[in-house]
């Protein structure tokens, strides 16, 4: 992180994890409205641990950029092997991607060797995983609570509630509510990660009275005064407003549009097995009457052959 493609690579990352959640999760719950349960991850068709698999794949990425690729001499530490301070932030986005790496790489194990408890235990290391998230932003950004400082704060708010909704699937793993605020929260990381990524990375868009400044090798949006750091706060906060709103239309009409569309299927689905149900009846009430009438014509021959005796 610390550059516009740090934050906006993983930021399309949580966003596609948190659409691909969304889907299933409303189409699962559309189609067995009486016996949803909550998935921590999702097969896909084709390879079944892909999402897992694009996950290992995105954290290995994202600490070989933070550890080896980024840093000018291609290793994070001094000649001495100490840990310099203008790449501390380096290894604590790495150990964000770290315990992200561990998640997904335990979650596909416990499926392969088809734990009992799996589910939870993979809901676990995904509160982990986003308890670390949250508790490494929190101090990152109380050393710069400028301009990047709050939209990490704001930020903080959209990972404690993925952290807390991964807590609360443990407990409710039938609450689909739960499963889509997780989701819907995990999907937001998202966004927000490529706002601040063009916000605090391009130029064009720092608020008036602002400017990029070097410092330490990296690239920090200070301000002239307080009152521009006042108003660039400001408009921070309306402009998260803004995305939450916007992001919540969204997901109204994405929830309307799927569950309308596998909720139509289920419908005619039921359909198809109630006429399949009638036709088998209407069978059996006709071979029933066939029964019927070859009883009676039996009948009647027999009563014909005993007059005929008479």
């Amino acid at each position: 992180m610390g550059t516009l493609v740090g934050h906006v690579a993983p930021g399309f990352g949580f966003l596609l994890i948190g659409l691909w959640h969304l889907l299933n999760h409303t189409k699962f719950q559309a189609l067995n409205p009486n016996t949803y349960t909550s998935l921590p991850w999702f097969p896909s068709p084709k390879l079944k641990h892909l999402e897992l698999i694009l996950i290992m794949l995105g954290s290995t990425i994202s600490i070989a950029m933070e550890l080896f690729i980024g840093p000018e001499r291609h290793q994070p530490f001094d000649p001495d092997g100490t840990i310099p301070s203008n790449h501390l932030h380096n290894f604590e986005h790495a150990s964000i991607s770290l315990t992200f790496f561990i998640y997904a790489f335990f979650a596909m194990l416990f499926d392969r060797v088809q734990a009992k408890s799996k589910d939870t235990m993979t809901q676990l290391l995904g509160a982990l995983a986003f308890g670390q998230q949250l508790l490494l932003f929190h101090l990152h950004s109380s050393d710069h609570m400028g301009v990047e400082g709050q939209y990490h704060w704001l930020l903080q708010i959209v990972i404690f509630i993925s952290l807390s909704t991964t807590l609360l699937s443990m407990a409710f793993p039938n609450s689909f509510s739960v499963s889509f605020v997780r989701s819907a929260s995990i999907a937001f990381q998202g966004v927000w990660f490529i706002v601040m990524g063009y916000a605090l990375w391009t130029p064009e868009f720092i608020a008036k009275g602002c400017f990029m400044n070097l410092e330490e090798g990296h690239r920090v949006v200070r301000c002239h005064d307080d009152e521009s750091l006042h108003r660039a706060k400001s408009l921070v906060n309306i402009q998260f407003s803004w995305f939450t709103a916007c992001f919540a239309v969204f997901l109204m009409v994405f929830y309307l549009i799927i569950n309308r569309k596998y909720s139509e299927s289920q419908e005619y689905v039921s359909l198809e097995n109630s006429s399949v149900e009638e036709d088998d009846q209407d069978l059996e009430a006709q071979k029933k009457l066939q029964e019927m009438a070859s009883f009676v014509h039996m009948g009647k021959g027999l009563m014909r052959s005993i007059d005929l005796e008479r």
